[in-house]
């Protein structure tokens, strides 16, 4: 998985009221620029049609025309815009400007609050692994080929994983880092928090289920953790059936360190 890199949380369009916005301005300036509404259109990917439309409808609601259509004459007429076509678009580009000012200071002001930032970046995680926990790298133990990667989830769990060496450094693991951990629901077993049996896995999470899913042949039960989070396994359904799982109940997701895909959360840089 990629880093994640800086970015700007927050963004906003210009828009004055009724169609002033940054369409119609785009348009305008292509029409000052090239002189036809034809050539406008293409250049701001509008059909003719539209592009006419749009300018009909501004200047309607203009208290004086923006643009002055010349039909026929020597060089076969035109479009220009007008003082007040001008006036609006030298108002709007100085608007621009500030906007763009403004949006800078509230995305700083966002990267000043370090809670705020990791809510944020979480937020723009995408991948395909149905399970998501996110916790905070407290120890790491190298070894000849592999290093093991302890990262304490918020509800105080401690999940371990298995990365290779090359992989720590590509990805910058430190202890102190942000750290999503990604793990498929087919690589996680589930007991019913009794009797505990010796098993392989590295890592146990406890807490309750709170759904189980049947489609006749496999289930989707969900645990939650102490922590509010939950974590989804797949089981076949007769599984479920003999460990009694329902609603309630405890239960416990036990995967191997290998299971894990470790990403990390890379702090986010001020443009």
């Amino acid at each position: 998985m990629s880093k994640v890199f800086s970015r700007d949380w927050i963004e906003g369009e210009l828009r004055l009221i009724g169609a002033l916005d940054t369409r119609m301005i785009g348009l305008l300036r292509a029409i000052d620029e090239t002189g036809s509404i034809n050539r406008a259109a293409r250049q701001v990917g509008l059909s003719y049609k539209g592009a006419w439309q749009m300018i009909e409808r501004a200047n309607n609601l203009a208290p004086r025309a923006l643009i002055s259509t010349a039909i026929g004459g020597s060089k076969g007429g035109g479009t220009c815009l007008t003082e007040a076509g001008r006036g609006l678009l030298e108002l709007f580009t100085r608007l621009e400007g500030q906007h763009r000012q403004f949006l800078r200071q509230l995305n700083q002001s966002l990267l000043d609050d370090p809670e705020v930032v990791l809510l944020l970046r979480r937020q723009v995680i995408k991948n395909t692994a149905r399970n998501q926990l996110f916790g905070n790298i407290t120890a790491i133990e190298r070894g000849a080929v592999n290093a093991e990667v302890y990262v304490t989830l918020k509800g105080g769990e401690r999940v371990v994983i298995s990365v290779t060496l090359p992989s720590l450094e590509y990805l910058g693991v430190n202890i102190g880092g942000d750290a999503v951990l990604l793990i498929n629901p087919s690589d996680i077993l589930v007991d019913d928090g009794g009797e505990r049996i010796l098993v392989s896995a590295r890592n146990r999470l406890d807490g309750h289920v709170i759904r189980v899913q049947f489609d006749g042949v496999d289930s989707e039960v969900i645990i939650q953790l102490s922590s509010g989070e939950t974590i989804a396994a797949t089981v076949t359904q007769t599984s479920a059936e003999v460990l009694d799982l329902k609603p309630g109940c405890k239960a416990s997701a036990v995967f191997k360190s290998s299971a894990v895909i470790l990403a990390v959360l890379n702090a986010p840089r001020a443009a």
